[in-house]
């Protein structure tokens, strides 16, 4: 017959039972207790999210096999593995692919996670904006003009006219910006106007043709043109009311003979929908004005130098990621090749208009209708990369 076990009983953590302890089990539980653990040491959730693994992940490799592994990454596109520096790594697949691989290229390695086209949430298809007239009007806030609008018009388009009979020696003497010349089809410039909404509802961006403002940026006061180091030029009496007559008539709907076209190479990209004289005065570059060195690091790839001051701290860029209007897609170009420098058509100058910082774009060459437009994006500062520009 086979011998019972001793009943238990738990209590408190504590095993007793009902069978006498002998002497040697007394004095072992009358011994010094054994010293305390060592408190335990707790990771912060963003280190266990960084650590931690998608699902369905392979397995972790060792250090030293994933170096190799990282080393032999060959970019899917091109083969090479040269220009690491420059190779991204999808967090989802690890295959690599360079910037400048890209459809469209990207400007700079983006400092958050980034997915190859496979691995990527596949994107919205670009939905055009309606050709609706009313809800163009209300996209760009058009304000419709009195009679009075239509007779200030014919005296601007007869001023150019008289402008451009002008000797050219004169001409480029004096090197007047002109006002650019709307298109009188109306169905045509309602497209025009259609192409530059679609972009940028597709962009997640609302019209502005001014600097913006906004609480927790830059303020107003901060941009101050006596504060470049330098100093700044100051936009003359007759190129300023050019400037005026050309917001007068955007206000209107009369906007530049400019149509905003997708490019699989370059993306959203901007080209000329008629003849454009040298010397046209094309847009304002607009957006919301900050601290640069708050968008230090900054994934937009259209910040554009506002005001560069002595003091680091003081200087302001334009952030046209939420707030802007069509500057925001026209494109730089290649400034390091000689290719690259004869496509620009376009040239980017920062005036003085009263008291302020303001960045206004120039024709600066005749520019044939259908032509794409480029600018130089430096400037004369050189300090975005432009190399793998188009």
């Amino acid at each position: 017959m086979a011998r019972r076990a001793p009943s238990t009983a738990t209590t408190g953590g504590a095993v007793s039972t009902s069978t006498s302890t002998s002497p040697e089990l007394r004095r072992r539980r009358t011994a010094a207790p054994p010293p305390p653990p060592s408190p335990r040491r707790y990771c912060s959730i963003s280190d266990v999210m960084r650590r931690s693994l998608p699902t369905g992940a392979a397995p972790p490799m060792a250090r030293a096999a994933r170096r190799e592994a990282y080393e032999a990454m060959r970019c899917d596109v091109c083969g090479s593995g040269e220009r690491d520096e420059e190779l991204l790594l999808c967090d989802g697949c690890d295959r690599g692919r360079h910037i400048f691989c890209l459809r469209p290229i990207a400007a700079r390695v983006p400092t958050g996670p980034w997915y190859c086209p496979s691995c990527a949430p596949r994107s919205k298809p670009v939905k055009r904006f309606p050709m609706t007239q009313t809800k163009i009007v209300d996209f760009f806030r058009i304000q419709k003009g009195a009679e009075d609008g239509e007779v200030e018009k014919c005296s601007i388009f007869q001023d150019v006219k008289k402008r451009r009979k002008r000797p050219l020696v004169m001409h480029k003497k004096r090197r007047r910006i002109l006002p650019y010349v709307p298109t009188e089809d109306k169905v045509q410039r309602l497209k025009q106007m259609a192409s530059l909404a679609t972009a940028m509802t597709f962009s997640n961006m609302k019209f502005s043709n001014e600097l913006t403002y906004m609480p927790g940026m830059a303020q107003r006061l901060s941009n101050q043109a006596r504060l470049e180091q330098g100093g700044m030029q100051i936009l003359p009496k007759e190129d300023k009311e050019t400037i005026e007559l050309c917001r007068t008539m955007q206000k209107r709907g009369e906007c530049p003979p400019l149509l905003v076209v997708f490019d699989s190479r370059e993306g959203f990209t901007v080209q000329a929908d008629a003849d454009i004289k040298d010397m046209t005065f094309i847009t304002e570059y607009t957006g919301d004005v900050d601290f640069l060195e708050k968008r230090a690091n900054d994934d937009c790839d259209s910040i554009m130098t506002l005001l560069l001051t002595e003091d680091p701290s003081k200087r302001l860029v334009i952030c046209p990621d939420k707030r802007g209007n069509i500057s925001r897609f026209i494109n730089g170009i290649n400034n390091h090749t000689l290719d690259g420098k004869k496509k620009q058509n376009i040239k980017c100058v920062r005036y003085d208009i009263d008291g302020e910082s303001h960045v206004l774009l120039v024709a600066c060459r005749d520019i044939a209708c259908g032509e794409k437009l480029y600018y130089d994006y430096n400037g004369y500062e050189h300090e975005y990369p432009t190399h793998h520009f188009i």
